[in-house]
């Protein structure tokens, strides 16, 4: 990752879900015109440096920070493996960091201007929510989704624009991004499909982060 100097700056609050989480807000140097909530934060928060150095407008990261036991980052991200821990998630994401974060930093922005991201089992997490809550989250940025949660036949009436992102390199991942890319089209969706080089866990996924947020909130 480059190193370069960031403008912005970032701030960490510890909530007590789960014994103490914390989450890690990117908070760009200009008044945001956008805000993307993501999971994994500890490490997507980070990615505001990208953001700085691309021409897109000004948008706050929120990340919550995910569980460091993959099986328990499974539970919470998809909603199909422990069905109660992730409620319990899907409210603290939801409502409680929302609100924290529309008190804090004063960010009252339309659901349009406002995203849920993830990568990997975050990418299942990002469609769940983003599919349950279209109310809040306008889009969605999903890379490299798990193959967990799947489409069902039926798909809810308002879906959220939807940017999908997969590698080359990752043929589970990409088949499950385009399985999903398949049944938003399908069902009358404003629904992105990339197709990029890389491997599961690459540098694209930072790399397409400032595309997804041009796309999504361009001037």
């Amino acid at each position: 990752m480059n190193d370069r100097a960031i403008a912005g700056e970032f701030v960490t609050k510890t909530f007590d879900y789960d014994g103490g989480r914390q989450v890690t807000v990117y908070v760009p140097p200009d008044p945001p015109e956008a805000v993307v909530f993501a999971g994994d934060g500890q490490g997507i928060s980070q990615w505001g440096q990208f953001l700085e150095a691309a021409d897109v407008p000004s948008t706050m990261i929120v990340g919550v920070h995910g569980p460091t036991d993959e099986m328990s980052r499974l539970q919470e991200y998809s909603p199909v493996f422990d069905a109660e821990r992730f409620a319990a998630h899907e409210r603290f994401f939801v409502e409680d960091v929302g609100q924290w974060a529309r008190s804090r930093f004063g960010v009252a922005l339309p659901t349009e201007r406002t995203a849920v991201f993830g990568v990997s089992a975050g990418g299942e997490l990002a469609l769940a929510l983003g599919l349950r809550h279209p109310d809040v989250y306008g889009v969605i940025f999903c890379a490299s989704p798990g193959g967990g949660y799947k489409p069902t036949e039926v798909m809810p009436s308002r879906i959220p624009r939807t940017y999908l992102v997969a590698g080359t390199q990752e043929p589970f991942f990409l088949e499950n991004a385009t399985r999903w890319a398949d049944a938003l089209h399908n069902a009358g969706a404003d629904v992105v499909m990339k197709e990029r080089v890389g491997s599961h866990g690459g540098a694209f996924w930072r790399k397409e982060f400032p595309l997804m947020v041009a796309w999504a909130f361009g001037r």
